[in-house]
């Protein structure tokens, strides 16, 4: 694999030196003028409650980041775009590509829903990155919405920490009023040993009801080297994606879309003599979504939205190192001997769908949703090792739901949201023993918002809500002995029963147009929340001596004693997360600063130790200025992060996950001298620390240096009559 990964490479450099010349020269013969009246408009949402409201107007506590800030942040991965967001962290490795998000400490097999263009991304996988990853490349992306808590449980089953949605571009992404056709391209190279991105976008309206868009991106990165110049052997990738989107307006009102991405990286995972076993790995994400939606201001009584979908993720690894055989342990019975392949797919089917019907009574203004949505996922190992069968377990698990909504609105002041949610699982595979498991359950989950506004510019609100997660198969099902050197044992548990979280929420909008000046916007959401979970899921440690204390005796809990120990994911009665979250902006069009902010705190009430996935507490401001053209804009962004200490995690824990604070500043220069051009330089870690994101497995790389240019084609609609 290194050796065509090189071949990539140097293939690579050549063209984007050639990309990157000819970008240079149609930049420099750029001479269209660049519009300078801006109105910036605060983003829409869906996610709260599938009805279209700006993020700043819900009742919830939501970020987005759109079109401007995802060229801010330039990630080379998805981990990279919730750097200062509130609430929200990740779990990675440096090794593998993949993102586990994390909302308000919860996170792995569907806690958090991960959606990208309304299809989930339900791959888990148990390792040591994050049980719940999702594989996406963020030049596709056109936005990101998170909601934090399960408020927004009409959007589907299992998501009691939150959901993450994604939406791809599209061609109302590429293409102004009045233009037929255009293409977008970018590159991208950067420091830190190499690194370097390409993309290509090209977009038509063959006719005002047919939208035709399709793009590929590709993406190279080298091993990097963290603040302290060391090495972080095999964390280099090779990512390549290709998207299409087809819409079709058959009639007024309503619109067809078809959709397809397909991702594909190449990396490898392990580090000789500090690990058992080196693999090359590749995995493949693909995801079909197919919708019809209808929508017309004239019609009160129909505004529906029906969306199928299919996603797979098939990962395969090759074996190109085994450590040698130490006494009884034989690393080769494990992943078995070099050369050996194994893979782990699955396959995600599912439907949603929805209408909302609009009437009055009285003074009171209503819109009643009705919906349901089912998915079913199918999880096929394929590890001839007898590691990798137990480990990662095959079998079904099928959910469904139904919900009503009904949001009522009194004059400018009053805003209430009242929602059940009713949810229904079965889930099917073998246990160690080749027996049959059959599990299933369900439950109706409500949800109460009621927001004030006794100032236009100021709104206050309370949630309930309470959200249902099915246990996953891998949770229910897996049975195997840890390979070397911690060689513990998974025991399974057919007998989970699912989580129950239930939250509840104050917090306040603050909304204020022309404050100081005309044209400045200041933005605030801040909140209070708790959730208490019910039958959370955790991985629990016992003893395999009858008598507890022997454990201890021969040598206490971890090496070199793992051997006397078993780990079984069991209910817990309840757990507690319960925090406060502030995400707040002022832009006065010349300047603009932003300060955001969160402390999270997490335990298990039942032994009152802390939970294992709450982040470290944050801070993060932003500072920047625009030129009185608008052609040029500076952003510095800093991030501080507070201690993890042994004290802050279980008893479980091991001295390797706790991470010392850090300060993470990003500096961004943007130039855009056309309408079309945009030339801009990142520097990230611009003070070369050296840190570990909490929960990651490496440190984070040192100083890194990128330059990007982007540059778009379009033509107008031909003109018609003399």
């Amino acid at each position: 694999m290194r050796a065509r990964r090189n071949s990539i490479l140097l293939a690579w450099r050549g063209r984007a030196l050639m990309l990157g010349a000819s970008m240079g020269a149609i930049a420099v013969a750029a001479s269209a003028a660049f519009a300078q009246d801006i109105i910036e408009l605060d983003p829409i949402t869906v996610l709260s409650t599938k009805l279209p409201q700006t993020a700043i107007d819900s009742l919830a506590g939501i970020s987005t980041l759109r079109e401007e800030q995802l060229r801010e942040i330039a990630a080379d991965r998805p981990a990279q775009l919730f750097t200062g967001m509130p609430g929200v962290s990740t779990e990675a490795t440096a090794q593998d590509p993949g993102t586990a998000v994390n909302i308000r400490g919860l996170q792995d097999f569907g806690r958090v829903a991960v959606i990208v263009d309304g299809a989930r991304q339900n791959f888990a996988r148990a390792g040591h990155d994050g049980s719940g990853s999702f594989y996406l490349e963020p030049e596709l992306l056109a936005g990101v919405d998170v909601v934090r808590g399960p408020v927004s449980n009409i959007y589907g089953s299992g998501a009691i920490g939150g959901v993450a949605s994604f939406r791809t571009k599209d061609v109302d992404d590429m293409l102004k009023a009045g233009e037929r056709w255009g293409v977008s391209t970018y590159g991208t190279i950067g420091s830190n040993l190499f690194r370097g991105a390409g993309s290509v976008f090209g977009a038509v309206r063959a006719n005002p009801n047919v939208d035709l868009l399709v793009g590929g991106t590709y993406r190279h990165l080298d091993d990097y080297k963290d603040g302290d110049g060391n090495r972080i052997p095999n964390s280099g990738q090779t990512v390549a994606t290709g998207i299409a989107k087809v819409t079709v307006r058959p009639a007024d009102g309503h619109e067809v879309k078809f959709g397809a991405i397909h991702y594909d990286a190449d990396w490898t995972h392990g580090i000789r003599d500090l690990t058992s076993v080196v693999r090359d790995s590749r995995a493949k994400n693909t995801t079909t979504t197919a919708s019809w939606s209808y929508s017309r201001p004239d019609d009160r009584l129909f505004d529906f939205r029906h969306s199928a979908y299919w996603n797979r993720v098939d990962v395969n690894t090759l074996v190109t190192w085994l450590a040698p055989p130490a006494g009884t342990t034989n690393p080769a019975n494990y992943f078995g001997p070099v050369g050996s392949r194994a893979g782990y797919k699955l396959d995600t089917f599912g439907y949603d769908a929805h209408n909302t019907s609009r009437f009055d009574t009285g003074a009171l203004r209503h819109e009643l949703t009705f919906g349901g949505d089912v998915f079913s996922d199918e999880v096929d190992n394929r590890d001839p090792g007898g590691y990798g069968d137990g480990y990662n377990p095959s079998g079904r698990r099928q959910v469904w739901g139904a919900f009503a909504q009904l949001r009522s609105r009194y004059s400018t002041w009053l805003e209430a949201t009242t929602a059940l949610r009713y949810d229904n699982y079965s889930l099917t595979g073998t246990d160690f023993r080749g027996g049959a498991v059959n599990a299933s359950g369900d439950r109706v989950s409500p949800k109460f918002t009621l927001g004030i506004s006794p100032l236009e510019w100021l709104t206050f609100y309370g949630t309930y809500a309470e959200g249902y997660r099915a246990p996953a198969v891998t949770e229910t099902l897996i049975s195997s002995q840890h390979p070397p050197p911690a060689q513990f044992i998974f025991q399974p548990n057919p007998n989970l029963r699912p989580e129950i979280g239930k939250t509840k929420e104050v917090g306040l909008n603050i909304k204020q147009d022309d404050l100081f000046k005309a044209g400045d916007r200041l933005r605030i959401k801040a909140s209070l929340f708790r959730n208490d979970v019910e039958d959370f899921i955790d991985t629990v440690w016992g003893c395999r001596f009858t008598a507890r204390a022997l454990c201890f005796a021969f040598g206490g809990f971890g090496p070199p004693n793992w051997a006397n120990w078993d780990t079984q994911y069991r209910n817990v009665a309840k757990a507690r997360i319960e925090g406060a979250e502030l995400e707040s902006s002022y832009d006065a069009g010349g300047w603009f600063v932003g300060l955001n902010a969160h402390r999270l705190r997490g335990k298990n009430l039942t032994d009152n130790e802390p939970l294992a996935k709450i982040p470290t507490d944050m801070v993060a401001g932003t500072v920047g200025l625009r030129s009185p053209d608008r052609k040029w804009t500076v952003a510095l962004r800093w991030a501080h992060y507070a201690a993890k200490t042994m004290e802050d995690l279980p008893a479980s824990a091991t001295v390797d996950q706790a991470v010392g604070s850090y300060n993470l500043v990003n500096l961004h220069l943007a130039y855009q001298p056309t309408e079309n051009v945009i030339a801009a330089l990142s520097v990230d870690n611009l003070l070369n620390e050296t840190y570990r994101v909490y929960t990651h497995q490496y440190n984070s790389a040192g100083l890194t240096v990128k330059g990007s240019l982007r540059v778009r084609f379009a033509g107008a609609e031909p003109r018609t009559g003399g």
